[in-house]
């Protein structure tokens, strides 16, 4: 069944995606052309045409694959808040599920981007459009040949921030950087089973950015059990059985707000509560594996 199952979900998916970025596309130029203070109703409708995307996409899903979707949510959200999301990362699909699960129950999502994908044809007007966050990094090898830039990146990325003071946001960081392979947990020789170390420059960027705006952090943990294959080609051939969607709702201290790439004390401890946060993320995996053999 998946070799008859594979092209028409993949077709149908595809057709998804085209139609509401084709949407985000045409909206973003209209929100480009219209005054600031007549934007709000623009802005309503492309809140829409990312959350259609994602319940679209998911309701496919559970229609091509007899799944059983599990969600745990460890404390309040409010779809007024303000959110910082940090998830693993398994596969292309983990950025559906996270757009759906957002729909009604926290804001819309955004995610950083490099600030050079702003000229990027048709994807920089969407980002715009979407309000999503751009991110100007320099390096330290650059920053000591220009000293005068020293903290600008920060000053920079705060400036496109600002909007977010007045409408509750949430943002999302895949602390791995890249997605979970098992030959990538090998390159990397690290001792987590499920998941590869976690990157803390991001995350600490974004906290230096705008920390004081989030509300609370939202420690994401995405299982597909049972799945031996490539996630995205299992979902796609029917295949997919189980998803467990994990949320825990976590405080945000003052101790994670600091100069990360300039205070090697903050540093320092930045990089071991993150470490710890992983490894714990690591064992509860593997107790919920465990947990759903028995």
């Amino acid at each position: 069944m998946g070799l008859i199952i594979f092209p028409l979900h993949f077709t149908l998916q595809a057709v998804n995606l085209a139609i509401w970025a084709t949407l985000a596309v045409t909206f973003g130029l209209l929100k480009f052309i219209t005054p600031k203070i007549l934007r709000r109703p623009v802005d309503a409708v492309l809140k829409v045409i990312v959350a259609r995307f994602g319940t679209c996409s998911v309701a496919m899903i559970k229609f091509f694959n007899n799944i059983d979707v599990e969600y745990k949510i460890n404390g309040e959200l409010d779809p007024e808040g303000w959110y910082l999301v940090i998830a693993n990362h398994i596969s292309y699909l983990d950025i559906i599920l996270l757009i759906a699960f957002t729909h009604k129950r926290i804001p819309t999502p955004k995610f950083f981007l490099k600030q050079e994908l702003i000229w990027l044809p048709f994807v920089g007007v969407a980002a715009w459009a979407l309000e999503m966050p751009f991110m100007k990094r320099y390096s330290q090898a650059y920053i000591n040949k220009h000293p005068h830039l020293k903290g600008k990146d920060i000053e920079t990325t705060k400036k496109h921030c600002e909007k977010y003071r007045n409408a509750p946001t949430t943002i999302i960081n895949f602390v791995e950087g890249t997605r979970f392979t098992p030959a990538k947990k090998a390159a990397k020789g690290n001792q987590l089973q499920h998941l590869l170390p976690p990157k803390a420059g991001g995350i600490a960027f974004t906290f230096a950015a705008m920390g004081e705006l989030f509300q609370n952090i939202l420690d994401v943990t995405l299982i597909y059990p049972g799945n031996k294959g490539v996630v995205m080609r299992d979902m796609l051939s029917g295949n997919l059985k189980q998803i467990v969607f994990v949320v825990d709702v976590l405080p945000v201290s003052q101790e994670l707000i600091g100069d990360y790439f300039n205070d090697e004390t903050f540093r320092i401890g930045f990089q071991q509560d993150l470490n710890q946060r992983w490894q714990q993320k690591d064992a509860k995996i593997t107790a919920i594996l465990e947990e759903l053999k028995a």
